[in-house]
């Protein structure tokens, strides 16, 4: 850790890393994790809450008073009224972990008076830590990076998600991707979302699109973009509230706008009704309670950043 960081970086970074250690010793017996399905085709381990459990205890032994947004454990941890609340997921591409596929990461956000921070994500496969601290520009390994240079669609990498619970709308997805690999270098679905996001931060793919994701998973990534130069916001082009809409698109700002006129159409706010309710949300990224009877929004990240997108 860098004396130069911010100290709370420092902690969660501190936290990122013994869950790795965590989850980096599970990957060399897969076959003894014990494993439990919370829906179809949605699964959690043992190593899931092991990693998330050493991320609280490292952040709230050193910010008691700090409050906590987890993917397992939801907010029955720390001071659910401090306005310094930590957005953690212990294993970013469970599905992958289980069979082995080694893409998956922790990713840690700190959001301060609801405007994310501070974000870590930690790929333990790759020993890749990727950081930002608002205002301060984003790192992969305290190397700074940026989004990448290419303008044109025609030749951008673009990563997805692919929907899998029953319910999601599977041919509407199919037209989706099908339309759009018309325009682009190639699609890729890694299968975890905040590493897709932190790759878009470092250049590594020009954009990201999935639908269905959940504040633990954006919060940090979310950061990590708009650090690096890129934009994030939904498939109307409207910067702001993709978790509360069900969208989510992030890219370099030529990108995007080149995303945006094939993704628009797809969006469930394409059309007035839709641009009326986006356009009320511009300017802010809305990050909603875990799903224990709370359904208001309780975190606004309300900055957006100076790119010259056309």
């Amino acid at each position: 850790m860098s004396s130069s960081l911010h100290p709370m970086l420092n902690v969660a970074i501190r936290a990122a890393r013994a869950a790795g250690a965590i989850i980096n010793r599970a990957a060399l017996d897969i076959e003894a994790v014990r494993i439990s399905q919370k829906r179809a085709n949605d699964f959690v381990t043992e190593v899931d809450h092991a990693s998330e459990d050493a991320i609280i205890e490292t952040l709230l032994t050193a910010y008691p008073q700090h409050g906590i947004l987890a993917e397992e454990s939801g907010r029955t941890h720390g001071n659910s009224r401090s306005d310094h609340v930590w957005i953690i997921d212990p294993l970013d591409g469970t599905t992958n972990f289980i069979h082995g596929f080694p893409v998956y990461c922790i990713s840690i956000a700190l959001a301060v008076a609801g405007r994310v921070e501070q974000a870590v994500v930690y790929d333990p496969t790759r020993n890749d830590l990727f950081t930002a601290t608002r205002g301060r520009g984003a790192f992969l390994n305290e190397r700074r990076i940026r989004v990448s240079k290419r303008t044109r669609l025609a030749e951008s990498l673009i990563a997805t998600g692919f929907p899998y619970r029953k319910g999601d709308d599977f041919d509407g997805y199919l037209r989706l991707m099908g339309e759009l690999m018309r325009h682009t270098a190639g699609l890729r679905r890694p299968g975890a979302a905040a590493l897709d996001l932190a790759y878009v931060a470092a250049g590594y793919s020009e954009g990201f699109f999935e639908t269905g994701l959940k504040p633990w998973d954006v919060a940090a990534g979310s950061l990590l973009v708009t650090e690096a130069g890129g934009l994030i916001g939904n498939f109307t082009g409207e910067v702001g509230d993709t978790l509360e809409q069900g969208e989510c698109l992030a890219a370099t700002p030529r990108v995007y706008a080149q995303l945006v006129s094939v993704l628009h159409k797809h969006s469930r706010y394409q059309g007035q009704a839709g641009a009326a309710a986006a356009g009320e949300r511009k300017g802010s990224l809305s990050l909603r309670k875990h799903e224990v009877g709370a359904t208001e929004a309780f975190l606004h990240s309300a900055s957006e950043p100076d790119t010259g997108a056309e």
